[in-house]
């Protein structure tokens, strides 16, 4: 069985608009709203064996606010890459299929709508548009990841902040 997590980025200031778009920041939601998604995951007891993040600033601060903060992970154990910036779903799939199979829980923090097209080609069923901190996770009933293929994922559960925000 190998599980994937897949967490869009915190919600991101637009507030400069003179940064690049690997750049932006993290607004106070986002802030916010990741460590609460963190702590969702810790509550379902997902460890993740492995965390590759998109390089670009709000994926990583994404992926700091969850491992670091709420997982006390170091630094060492969030790994960072370019290859999760919009580089489209055939490409993560190529990360996907390529995974050590020693990773059985593999976390990926990246973007839209990369992230949506990449959990409708794996899922089975019919999927919701991915907010920003919202969290996927895909079961696999597969020894390898290179066994992973379109809609051989099973959706555990999809979760995302306005689940757990009062009106």
């Amino acid at each position: 069985m190998k599980t994937l997590i897949l967490i869009r980025h915190a919600k991101s200031s637009w507030k400069d608009e003179t940064l690049p778009d690997r750049e932006r920041p993290l607004n106070t939601r986002g802030k916010n709203d990741a460590p609460l998604m963190g702590q969702i995951l810790f509550e379902k007891n997902i460890i993740p064996d492995l965390v590759l993040s998109s390089s670009a600033k709000r994926a990583k601060k994404t992926a700091e606010k969850i491992f670091f903060d709420v997982y006390g992970f170091m630094e060492s154990q969030v790994h960072l890459t370019d290859d999760l910036y919009f580089t489209g779903v055939p490409f993560h799939m190529r990360i996907i299929n390529t995974l050590l199979d020693t990773k059985n829980i593999v976390v990926l923090v990246g973007h839209n709508p990369d992230f949506n097209g990449l959990v409708d080609f794996l899922g089975e069923e019919d999927v919701q548009e991915m907010p920003t901190s919202g969290v996927y996770c895909l079961d696999f009933d597969v020894n390898s990841w290179s066994e992973v293929t379109r809609h051989s994922g099973k959706i555990r559960f999809f979760e995302y902040p306005k689940k757990y925000k009062m009106s």
